[in-house]
């Protein structure tokens, strides 16, 4: 169990309710599963350690929205499979786990589906927050992992760059399909006939206010 923090001040915290989770390093998948049923902060899991992630700004979620519109409205028509977003669980391999902003199985692939994590993915979005930590996580841990599980396809959102970077699994890594930037259209690979345009995209968060 985790020590209690010692404070110098007069500050009553209530540093006892640490004591009652395991320590970084020591939470199992379990654990994590139980924590992130019933918790509002989006947590993912590697090797029991948490990692909590930014809260997402509106702007984010702004584009987030705009994108998950507009996959599902490709993938629902022609019943494709299942597209969600923020709050399904990856599973990269055991003791490690992600949380994509938007997912796409395959309805071909649905034994990977599970009520609480889904062992699979076939298309994967991430939409890049200001956070340097959070943007080495999506172009280069992230990377790394979703290449791990096989996801065929991984799109990378960056409003502060405005670019769309998609990539395509080649083997047991990926390579880069196209980087679109405004005035272009970031295409699929994975799924034909599906692109986005990238100025519609970003000019979700125009109205945004500072």
């Amino acid at each position: 169990m985790s020590a209690i923090p010692q404070s110098s001040s007069d500050s009553d915290y209530a540093w006892e309710v640490a004591t009652l989770f395991p320590e970084q390093g020591e939470w199992s998948e379990e654990e994590y599963l139980e924590l992130t049923d019933h918790s509002k902060r989006r947590i993912e899991f590697t090797d029991g350690r948490l990692e909590f992630l930014p809260m997402p700004t509106e702007i984010h979620e702004a584009i987030v929205r705009y994108l998950f519109l507009a996959l599902y409205q490709f993938v629902e028509p022609r019943k494709l499979g299942e597209v969600y977003f923020n709050g399904i669980r990856l599973r990269i391999r055991p003791r490690k786990v992600r949380l994509p902003d938007i997912i796409f199985l395959h309805k071909g692939h649905f034994h990977a589906r599970h009520n609480r994590a889904w062992d699979g993915a076939d298309f994967v979005m991430e939409v890049v927050s200001d956070d340097p930590k959070d943007r080495q996580r999506e172009y280069e841990e992230k990377l790394l992992d979703y290449a791990e599980a096989k996801v065929a396809e991984y799109w990378i959102i960056d409003p502060e760059r405005q670019v769309v970077v998609v990539h395509r699994l080649d083997g047991d890594r990926y390579t880069i399909h196209g980087q679109f930037t405004r005035g272009q259209q970031a295409a699929s690979v994975l799924l034909n006939g599906f692109s986005i345009d990238v100025d519609a995209l970003f000019a979700v968060a125009d109205d945004v206010p500072e």
